[in-house]
């Protein structure tokens, strides 16, 4: 090992060594400490304005440089509004109930020893991630309120963002009281980094990457601490043959072209045979009309003239662009066989007026969120109701689907006797 890369080993380490002592002083803060400290970071984002966006526009301007296209610059820009949105993000998760020291599944053993699950915090999270600065903001404000200490490691894109996203954060972090190394940015953009903070399995308790398939697998594969994870989300909705035919036209262009390079954007669809016939031509003509262009199977191109035929790539594809695979199945069976070869356990809809088939449809399609006669474009925290997220998980240990606050905590149990003892 170079004498660099021993030294970038001991500066991991210590900043693990340093957020393992900050959660042990997190666990026992009450909600208002941990809220005067949010609200606290939220005034110094916003009296930091001009040194933050000094710092962002070296990643814009570096960006170009680089190449980046204008969606990702833009990805990357600190905007008037979407500093004031982290202000304001950070106001908003203060307001939030506060998980932590409540108790659940309360009963009473017949021996009269009284028992519960007592809320408590997961206690050091790494969190990797790609591009948008916002998000170093928005992980430190859940994970502190979570009761967490939280380790950020950015793309070296938005290195100079997130370094002084990181000060402004400490200053808050310091005039509330709090140890500032509960939150702490990785301040390089070495790649080794990452590969050293995923080997500190002592100290850090989870990590969640956001970002491409790529980053994500990485992670995985090189990690030695339990990765909260979701490769894509490849994302169906199935139209039944007892579907109002015009309300699944609505939803498939609101689930494929309001927004289409998120994860939770339709990919797949998937219309009974029996309604095909009226139903695709309607579709396809709402979705063209909505920039769409669609791949269809060999029955799907016969109805829709202006498809493309799909190939087997197709039906795997997240796409995150207005491209839309479709196709023709014989039944609901045929449809769930489908999901199971192909989806990523993320988001499926089926829309149907039977109410056992939506009943059966939610029972066997596994996925992070099944929803009936709706779009997937639900499938995030705010929508439902967590207030914000970090996340969607579509692995089930130890959460399923978005990561709110309560996501961010786990369970201990409790007991309270009056001198029992076991037999």
């Amino acid at each position: 090992m170079t004498k660099e890369n021993k030294n970038l080993e001991n500066q991991i380490i210590d900043i693990a060594k340093d957020a393992r002592a900050a959660a042990r002083i997190m666990a026992t803060l009450s909600s208002a400490d941990k809220n005067r400290a949010l609200l606290a970071i939220a005034n110094h984002i916003e009296a930091g304005r001009e040194e933050i966006q000094a710092e962002n526009a070296k990643d814009t301007e570096a960006g170009r440089a680089a190449g980046l296209s204008d969606a990702m610059v833009d990805r990357l820009t600190i905007t008037d509004k979407v500093l004031a949105g982290m202000a304001d993000g950070l106001r908003f998760v203060a307001g939030l109930d506060d998980p932590v020291g409540t108790l659940e599944d309360s009963a009473i053993r017949p021996n009269g020893l009284e028992m519960a699950r007592m809320r408590i915090p997961l206690g050091v999270i790494g969190i990797i991630y790609e591009s948008r600065p916002n998000v170093t903001v928005d992980a430190a404000g859940l994970c502190l309120k979570a009761g967490n200490a939280t380790i950020l490691r950015g793309g070296s894109e938005a290195i100079h963002s997130n370094r002084i996203l990181a000060k402004i954060i400490s200053r808050g972090m310091a005039e509330a009281g709090l140890p500032e190394a509960a939150v702490q940015v990785i301040p390089t953009a070495d790649r080794d980094a990452v590969n050293i903070m995923l080997k500190q399995e002592e100290h850090i308790d989870l990590i969640i990457p956001r970002g491409g398939e790529g980053l994500i697998r990485h992670v995985v594969a090189a990690s030695s601490i339990p990765v909260l994870k979701h490769y894509k989300g490849v994302c169906h909705a199935y139209v039944d043959d007892l579907a109002d035919l015009e309300m699944a036209a609505a939803i498939a262009v609101n689930a494929k072209a309001q927004r289409p390079g998120v994860c939770n954007a339709l990919e797949t669809l998937l219309v009974h045979e029996g309604v095909a016939e009226r139903f695709l031509p309607m579709a396809a003509k709402a979705l063209t009309n909505a920039g769409v262009r669609i791949r269809g199977c060999e029955k799907t191109c016969g109805l829709v003239p202006e498809a493309k035929k799909a190939t087997d790539e197709d039906w795997a594809a997240e796409y995150l662009d207005l491209i839309l695979a479709v196709k023709v199945v014989k039944d609901m069976d045929d449809a769930m066989a489908h999901i199971a070869a192909y989806g990523s356990n993320h988001t499926e809809a089926i829309i149907t007026r039977d109410y056992d088939r939506s009943r059966r449809f939610i029972r066997e399609v596994d996925a992070s969120l099944v929803i009936v006669n709706a779009s997937t474009r639900f499938n995030d925290g705010g929508e439902l109701g967590l207030g914000a997220e970090i996340g969607i998980s579509t692995s089930k240990l130890h959460a399923y689907g978005p990561m709110g606050i309560k996501e961010l905590t786990t369970t201990k149990f409790v007991a309270w006797g009056q001198g029992q003892i076991r037999n």
